[in-house]
């Protein structure tokens, strides 16, 4: 049934009902349903908000398909032929629109997208408006390979859907008009594509650095951000660090999508930026925040006052707010190559694996390789009082920090951790806590979390400074009792004494905070069959 559809999908282009646009186009029939911005940006609005995580569901062979479903997941499941007949026939008679572009730009890996899109509303030519803005120009002279994607927005709100088929390379979207959908439909397909090429598709964000280290000569470091959403991921991206001295710059390169090679090489995936707007603060995040102010900029879903301005304070409409930037509005932050160079070509690399919690984890923490894999495992993060107040404080965790990932999970981890083994001269891990310490939670009689000790936070400007202090190697390093790494004893540009944890707590409630996250990750890490024991080992 799959074949037969996705023949259909690849055959529909002629079809009366069937409009190819161009960028042109496109940007010509979205601007018609935009509001405008004080700074003469467009900006636009959904009814789905978020990704729709608890109605998608893989299929294909053992070694792809979900194993775990929900009801809801296991309905679709068991419908699966009927929907595809379903959509199959509504696909003969709706409006529809076919847009084409291309990931990535290189010579080996460039999977070229058919983005088939239902404008039974019209307005939801956004969709393809936002997402194509993401991407380059399609090259037929591309490798490839070609990847399909279905999107009717309208479908009916109770059988809403996502139905991926990595194998066949083709998605179907039902019921939602959220924008990063479709921008996720496409990029977990060349996920999965990517690494059947010997590649490792890593949702990290990527820059160059040029810094100054201690004798007075420059390096050339590459660096890769890895994080849940809400952590730091793009923001330290897209961070200049106040490397300002002479002969120190910055090259962004991506914010959300890499494929990493053996060499070391880091294969970007997008010329446009997805970003999250909550909080944006020209002070903090000074590159992105200028970056937003160009009229190139697109929004999703932030509070557009009736006179034109944005708060990114207010989430009214919800807090993933988001705006498609331009990787050419980074100005003198951005060369012309998306992708890094192999090591050979660099003076290092550096990982940074990003987590937020709030209790005795330490803000900065230098890693083996065998810790650097189990954090690539754990992929760890916090949930906390503005989200979910009955599961606060307990852990979040997706392996690689990566949702959208297919396959075997420990077959990552041991690639990843082959990486940072067989690069250990010249690749460099640590665990960045953007959180704090100090915090306490209590429980009420309703079983929701009850703040008795609120965190110390760790602005952004003092985790730059960290980041900067790696980069520059000036770190005053020490060894931490409680997980058995190294970290900050001295910190150029702040004070990181007022972060110790004896400020917060008795020695037995951190011996306590410590062990019980030490025995969370064991079982955790212990849950992967065929991870390298090294790893699985590897307590931090």
């Amino acid at each position: 049934m799959v074949e037969s559809f996705l023949d259909f999908v690849k055959s529909i282009s002629g079809q009366r009902n069937v409009r190819n646009l161009s960028l042109e186009e496109l940007d010509q029939e979205a601007s018609k349903f935009a509001r405008v911005t004080k700074t003469n940006s467009h900006s636009f609005y959904s009814n789905v908000r978020n990704r729709s995580a608890g109605v998608s569901v893989v299929f294909g062979s053992d070694k792809v398909a979900s194993k775990t479903l929900n009801e809801r997941q296991q309905a679709i499941k068991d419908r699966k032929d009927q929907t595809l007949q379903e959509v199959r026939e509504y696909l003969q008679r709706a409006p529809l629109i076919k847009v084409q572009r291309t990931v990535g730009d290189n010579p080996e890996f460039n999977p070229k997208c058919n983005l088939l899109l239902s404008v039974q509303r019209a307005d939801n030519v956004r969709q393809a408006h936002l997402w194509s803005h993401t991407l380059r120009d399609y090259d037929p002279q591309s490798p490839g390979p070609e990847l399909f994607e279905v999107c009717i927005p309208e479908w009916p709100e109770n059988e809403r859907q996502v139905m991926i088929f990595p194998e066949d390379n083709l998605t179907v979207i039902l019921g939602i008009d959220y924008v990063g959908e479709v921008k996720m439909g496409f990029l977990r397909m060349a996920m999965y594509d990517v690494k059947q090429t010997g590649l490792l598709c890593l949702h990290a964000g990527a820059k160059i650095v040029n810094d100054r280290v201690a004798d007075g000569s420059t390096k050339k470091y590459g660096m890769l951000f890895f994080g849940l959403s809400g952590t730091g991921k793009t923001t330290h991206a897209c961070h200049g660090h106040e490397l300002n001295a002479p002969g120190e710059s910055m090259d962004i390169l991506q914010d959300d999508i890499v494929s990493l090679g053996p060499d070391g090489r880091a294969l970007g995936t997008e010329c446009g930026f997805y970003m999250k707007t909550e909080g944006m603060h020209p002070e903090t995040q000074s590159i992105i925040f200028q970056a937003l102010q160009q009229p190139e900029a697109l929004f999703e879903n932030v509070m557009l006052t009736h006179d034109g301005e944005i708060d990114y304070t207010d989430l009214s409409l919800g807090g993933n707010g988001r705006a498609v930037i331009p990787r050419s509005s980074f100005g003198e932050y951005v060369g012309n190559d998306i992708n890094m160079p192999p090591l050979d070509q660099l003076d290092g690399m550096v990982i940074a694996f990003i987590t937020r919690r709030m209790t005795v984890l330490p803000l900065v923490s230098k890693l083996s390789p065998e810790q650097a894999a189990a954090a690539f495992m754990l992929g760890e993060s916090v949930e906390t009082t503005a989200g979910d107040p009955r599961r606060a404080g307990e852990s979040v965790r997706v392996v690689g920090t990566n949702p959208f990932m297919i396959g075997s999970e420990a077959e990552e981890g041991n690639w990843f951790y082959n990486f940072v083994k067989n690069n250990e001269g010249k690749v460099q891990s640590y665990l960045l806590n953007t959180g704090g310490v100090g915090e306490i939670l209590e429980r009420d009689e309703r079983g929701r979390a009850v703040v008795k000790q609120a965190v110390k936070r760790v602005p952004i400007p003092e985790m730059s400074a960290m980041i900067r202090g790696i980069l520059r190697g000036s770190i005053e390093w020490g060894p931490d009792p409680l997980f058995g790494n190294q970290v900050p004893v001295k910190v150029e540009g702040m004070d990181i004494g007022q972060y110790d944890l004896s400020n917060f707590y008795s020695t037995g409630q951190i011996e306590e905070y410590a062990q019980r996250l030490i025995e969370e990750r064991k079982q955790h890490l212990a849950s992967f069959p065929g991870l390298n024991q090294q790893v699985v080992n590897a307590l931090y």
